[in-house]
């Protein structure tokens, strides 16, 4: 197709044309290439790039230096350094070995970078871009006014490859792998087939870094910072072909690019689209994905923050209190008095522990300790608010049903019990002992703390009285001690009489729990 006499459609175009007569390349005044067989590429929105025949240029470029960068419609670009003299230009040097059909006139020939101070003498030749107009249309629009009304990264997903389609690009698959900030997580894969017209997500754990099928992955290839990737799937793969290629290709695939989806903050992202056409992309088709990826890697990026934010408030704050405070209370002093029954779980021993063990043994089995309270808590309807040392603060929130929120908090300390009983550390033989305090009563659930630090916590009697019960329990012996006000009958427990407790103002009636017959399995 003529670019020159298309001009008129709005459309991303390459043009490689060659120059007449001697052109020559200087660095200081020093002649570094001259060539009457140069050529120019044109294409949209870069300067027009001078290339020479690789015989043409003198010694003073080095060996390729490892530095690579991706084009999807030339291929990967290798660098090389240029030295004259004193002087040493980084990266000054480009060309595209393995140039795609698209660029296939400059196979064979390097360029240098505009900022590299190399001056380009183009002897009697004027340069003279088409006019490839500005790209606009269904994906353009849609981005401009409707993409940001999608909630999800499923939704925005299948509409960008619906709008892919509706402008002309003839795409069978896309794919979205972005990388986020989750302890249990690597990153979410967006996977769109034309053939389901459907999204399928992944959520693959840290472990895909070690796994062989990622390891040899084109994923793993861009993520990595190695470049591009673009391949057409003919009858004839290459040798180092990545084995996700056959699979597409037997799926009626032609046409395969892998390119980086930068976020802001320098962590590098994949886009994947496939084509199933003859012909697969043309030029067009990638150009319009490659002028418009900055603008889709932003919405990943909101997406994947707003995700990252979630999980990393559950992380360190729990479930409830991170939907709170990504809703909005983020004030000190924004909560709510509520009723609840609160948990202060300590693991018994620690500090005699920590010196039998070590601490790298010490952590791993206050990591488990951990680990085991928390699910516990979790399966009963409970939320873990932090742990405070070797202890951890849990909350029951009554709600409608404070009898449900007080069984539900007994249940839970019953089986953490139970469990950390049958429990044997398998590296060091160790069991852990807990004691826990239990209490019911009105709370504060919110935001305390200073302007610059602020803590999502339960403040009230309650929670002093739990923590104060469960110290009680460590010296007599009990390794549930609840205040009467938690029990719903006092037969459940054994009492234990009106207890002093260190900063509480009145003695507390008390109750132990029984261990006889405790389950390690959640009610």
């Amino acid at each position: 197709m003529n670019l020159r006499a298309a001009s008129a459609r709005p459309a991303y175009g390459i043009l490689v044309e060659p120059l007449r007569g001697p052109v020559t390349a200087r660095l200081g005044g020093r002649i570094i290439a001259q060539s009457t067989q140069a050529k120019v590429m044109y294409e949209t929105r870069l300067p027009p790039a001078v290339y020479f025949p690789r015989e043409d240029v003198h010694s003073c470029i080095g060996a390729a230096n490892g530095h690579q960068t991706f084009c999807p419609f030339k291929g990967t670009a290798g660098y090389r350094d240029l030295d004259i003299g004193q002087k040493h230009l980084e990266n000054a040097v480009w060309s595209y070995d393995d140039a795609l059909p698209e660029a296939a006139g400059i196979a064979g020939h390097v360029s240098f970078m505009p900022n590299s101070e190399v001056e380009i003498d183009l002897g009697t030749n004027t340069l003279d871009a088409p006019d490839y107009g500005s790209i606009s249309g269904p994906l353009v629009d849609w981005l401009m006014r409707e993409a940001a009304q999608h909630a999800t990264p499923e939704d925005f997903t299948q509409n960008l490859a619906e709008k892919l389609v509706e402008h002309g690009v003839h795409l069978s698959r896309l794919s979205v792998m972005a990388w986020s900030l989750h302890p249990m997580i690597a990153g979410k894969n967006f996977i769109w087939s034309r053939k389901n017209s459907s999204v399928t997500t992944y959520a693959p754990s840290y472990e895909i870094h070690d796994h062989p099928a990622f390891q040899n992955s084109p994923l793993r290839h861009v993520s990595n910072g190695l470049g591009g990737i673009r391949h057409r799937l003919g009858t004839d793969q290459p040798s180092d072909a990545f084995p996700i290629l056959k699979d597409l290709q037997e799926d009626g695939a032609t046409d395969y690019v892998a390119m980086p989806l930068p976020f802001s903050d320098g962590r590098i992202n994949v886009l994947t689209v496939a084509s199933n056409h003859p012909d697969g992309f043309s030029t067009e088709n990638l150009g319009l994905i490659f002028e418009c990826s900055a603008v889709i890697a932003r919405f990943y990026e909101v997406f994947m923050q707003r995700e990252n934010a979630q999980s990393l408030l559950e992380t360190y704050v729990g479930k409830r209190s991170g939907a709170r405070v990504l809703g909005g209370e983020i004030r000190r002093g924004d909560g709510d008095d509520i009723d609840a029954a609160i948990m202060f779980c300590d693991l018994r021993n620690s500090t005699r522990l920590e010196e039998e063990l070590g601490r790298t043994a010490y952590i791993d089995l206050l990591n488990t300790f951990f680990e085991t309270a928390s699910t516990i808590v979790h399966d009963h309807g409970g939320e873990v608010l932090k742990f405070i040392g070797d202890a951890v603060l849990a909350v029951f929130p009554a709600g409608d049903t404070p009898d449900a929120a007080r069984a539900q908090a007994l249940k839970s300390a019953r089986c953490i019990v139970a469990h950390l009983d049958k429990a044997v550390h398998e590296d060091t033989g160790q069991r852990s002992e807990c004691a826990i305090g239990l209490a019911y009563g009105g709370v504060t659930y919110g935001n305390v703390g200073s302007r610059e630090r602020l803590d999502f916590t339960v403040i009230g009697q309650a929670a002093n009285i739990a923590a104060r019960l469960g110290d009680y329990g460590k010296t007599c012996g009990h390794p549930i001690v609840v205040s009467r006000d938690l029990l719903g009958d006092a037969e459940d427990g054994i009492s234990l009489g009106a207890v002093s407790l260190h900063n509480v103002s009145r003695p507390v009636e008390a109750y132990a729990i029984p261990l006889a017959g405790l389950s390690s399995q959640p009610d």
